[in-house]
């Protein structure tokens, strides 16, 4: 039978890298991310209706100026759910149909990637939640130093999620990721095979 993992962890903690571990491991991933980026691309399933919400971030040739978008996201909360509420409901239906489509396969696992997991009260479709964890100010300084955000930019992004205590309620398996990406990968196998996920 097919385990369903949520995937989660607030930004730039490193999820995307545990996630490439699990997929090493065999398991599916479905990466929220991704799948936004696919439905809010030109032809898109919601770019047209995301780009008559927010015209200040189209770019002459009709796609989005996604860190123009970021910034007036991330700095005003009802535009967030404005946002929000136009791409999560496409966002999730394609990604119930991967992971159905993962299970009939017979997949052991399936990984769903998300980073507003408790935000958005999804935790209930999954069997298990693994929480990516780093703290604040690692967090902080990743976001730095991968996007070129000012430390006032990245604080504003972290300040948009839930805090690692919030996250902690919900989760069955939770891995700090303070040192290396060595270090991440060793802990994120030996969740794997303490949650009875190995191959025998």
């Amino acid at each position: 039978m097919t385990r369903r993992i949520g995937l989660t962890g607030g930004i730039a903690s490193g999820k995307s890298q545990a996630a490439a571990v699990l997929a090493e491991l065999g398991a599916v991933v479905i990466d929220a991310d991704a799948i936004a980026h696919q439905v809010t691309d030109p032809g898109g399933a919601v770019q047209a209706e995301v780009a008559a919400a927010f015209p200040t971030a189209v770019q002459e040739d009709g796609s989005l100026d996604r860190r123009e978008l970021a910034r007036i996201v991330f700095s005003d909360a009802q535009a967030r759910a404005r946002l929000n509420a136009i791409v999560h409901p496409a966002v999730r239906a394609c990604m119930a149909a991967l992971a159905a489509q993962a299970e009939e396969e017979g997949a052991r696992a399936v990984v769903m990637e998300i980073p507003l997991l408790v935000e958005n009260h999804l935790e209930g479709g999954m069997d298990e939640v693994w929480l990516i964890e780093a703290s604040p100010a690692t967090q902080i300084r990743r976001l730095m130093a991968r996007s070129e955000l000012s430390e006032a930019q990245a604080r504003a992004r972290l300040g948009a999620q839930l805090s690692n205590a919030e996250k902690r309620r919900v989760a069955h398996v939770v891995i700090e990721n303070e040192g290396s990406l060595q270090e991440l990968a060793q802990a994120v196998r030996r969740a794997w095979q303490e949650r009875g996920l190995s191959v025998s």
